[in-house]
């Protein structure tokens, strides 16, 4: 789910790749391989990305509801 919830979130919020990548200071490749599950971001970089995408971390790297607005507790 990692790298799905970063993709979706920066499509929904029409944010490019390199935009992205430059303002969290990693190379657009390296956001596309964390993207894609080929690679898992450090601690400081996983804050970064939800910084960036102005989301709480677990919605982002854990939740895997998130995208289908089922958040809330039963």
């Amino acid at each position: 789910m990692l790298a799905n919830n970063i993709k979706k979130l920066r499509k929904i919020k029409r944010i490019k790749q390199t935009d992205m990548a430059k303002q969290i200071g990693i190379g657009r490749t390296a956001l596309s391989k964390i993207e894609n599950g080929a690679y898992f971001p450090s601690a400081n970089t996983m804050k970064k990305i939800s910084d960036f995408l102005n989301e709480p971390l677990g919605d982002i790297f854990f939740n895997t509801n998130v995208l289908e607005n089922n958040t809330e507790d039963d």
